[in-house]
């Protein structure tokens, strides 16, 4: 068996979207809600996180005592090709079939030369897999982001991606999901400690 502990990176300062874009974390006055998360995760947890700086550097800050891995592009936020950059009220002027079939039945639409919730979720359930196929029995803290916090939400409730697209995964927030044996369960949604 083992615990994850899906925590979404530091807030940053982009309007716009930042999927694969790296964008910094802004840490400005989030000292004590650092702390307070630091201390609710296990102590004795493997720290694994996205490449992306704004969630590498917020897993710097809940290293202290803690085995690091090097982080994971495959962990990275859903690519979003020609989309990256620009507003949500861009990409819907721009492309609004495309951007209304993304957001309202997500799973094969695609920004253009981005990803699909289908393709980037393949991707993450690999790098996730692997990850507990070498971690058995360990608790695992994972610092990623929004996007793919959600494929695991709907892996381990095993719904629709549609189903999960509008749920709150707020910066700082705790996803925690066990897995034992083939069994992915939901035990802790978007907790702020």
């Amino acid at each position: 068996m083992s615990v994850w502990y899906w925590v979404r990176h530091a807030p940053t300062k982009a309007k716009a979207f930042a999927g694969w874009k790296d964008v910094p974390a802004d840490f400005s006055g989030i000292d004590e809600r650092i702390d307070r998360l630091d201390a609710f995760l296990p102590r004795d947890a493997t720290l694994v996180a996205s490449d992306l700086d704004r969630a590498s550097a917020t897993a710097d800050l809940l290293s202290k005592g803690r085995h690091r891995l090097p982080d994971k592009p495959a962990l990275r936020e859903f690519n979003f090709g020609d989309w990256e950059g620009l507003t949500a009220a861009e990409i819907a002027t721009a492309y609004p079939e495309l951007s209304r079939a993304y957001w309202e039945e997500p799973g094969e639409a695609a920004p253009p030369n981005g990803e699909s919730w289908y393709k980037a979720a393949r991707r993450i359930q690999e790098s996730v897999d692997w990850l507990a196929m070498h971690n058995p029995d360990a608790a695992i803290i994972v610092v990623a982001h929004m996007g793919v916090i959600l494929t695991q939400i709907r892996r381990a409730r095993m719904v629709s991606p549609r189903e999960v697209i509008s749920m709150p995964v707020d910066h700082l927030s705790v996803t925690k999901i066990r897995f034992e044996q083939t069994t992915w369960q939901l035990e802790l949604l978007n907790y702020s400690a």
